[in-house]
């Protein structure tokens, strides 16, 4: 084996077999982002609508946690599928790797929107209605309130589960997009070593997932609330940046 491999290297180290490997390596990147980054935008604004206390959106609502509890709860490749024979059907032309990225977007927002609502849910109850007394709207006990408090519950599994993706989007060779698990067969039909290969993709894998699951470290460190801030300075710098005269008790 280890000749075999020796004597597949130079062949293998081919300027035009590198380029294809890292096309597929991008392509892989960019489902990844494009999947988890659009279904962390449209999982945010999911928990948003499912936290909001006015009666007529309550069917939105509904619908809101249908999606979440049906999308999670089918598998990934069968969203696919149902992406591509949809647009089929619709007469819709979507690109393979628009239907993958499509795919990607449904599942992540369902599974992201959880993760966000569970960060959500750990901002205590009696800050969030302290900004209501503060004359706080909706939207700005969200963004100076709960957000900077959140993120640090809500960082860590958001990328684990980013990082998870990148290994999943191999599923979307099952129907031509061209990533990095397509790639290694293409090159396995060629002839190189399955070994060779999968090897190479295994450790561009790798290169992809480190990197990210480091990026998700600093960031979680850089955007955690200091923990000296007392809740109620928070809430008083929050009504501050908000233009809002903060409720003050008498006597």
């Amino acid at each position: 084996m280890l000749r075999q491999l020796a004597a597949e290297l130079p062949r293998f180290l081919d300027y035009y077999v590198l380029v294809f490997l890292l096309q597929a390596m991008l392509s892989t990147l960019l489902l990844s982002v494009l999947g988890c980054g659009l279904g962390a935008f449209f999982g945010f604004w999911l928990v948003y609508l499912r936290r909001s206390a006015w009666r007529w959106l309550l069917p939105l609502r509904v619908l809101a946690i249908a999606y979440v509890e049906l999308f999670r709860r089918i598998p990934f490749l069968v969203i696919l599928f149902i992406v591509m024979f949809a647009t089929q059907a619709v007469g819709v032309q979507v690109s393979l790797f628009g239907i993958a990225v499509i795919g990607i977007c449904i599942i992540s927002t369902a599974f992201l929107s959880e993760i966000i609502r569970a960060g959500f849910d750990s901002v205590p109850r009696q800050q969030v209605e302290a900004a209501a007394v503060m004359n706080l709207t909706r939207w700005q006990a969200v963004r100076h309130v709960v957000l900077p408090q959140a993120w640090k519950v809500i960082l860590p599994p958001a990328v684990a589960y980013a990082v998870m993706f990148i290994k999943d989007t191999s599923l979307a060779s099952q129907f031509g997009v061209v990533e990095l698990t397509f790639a290694g067969k293409v090159l396995n039909n060629r002839g190189f070593s399955a070994t060779l290969v999968y090897g190479a993709v295994l450790l561009l894998y790798f290169v992809l997932s480190y990197p990210l699951s480091r990026l998700g470290g600093w960031l979680e460190k850089k955007l955690a609330s200091p923990r000296g801030q007392r809740p109620e300075q928070r809430l008083r710098l929050a009504a501050g940046l908000a233009g809002r005269e903060p409720y003050r008790r008498q006597g």
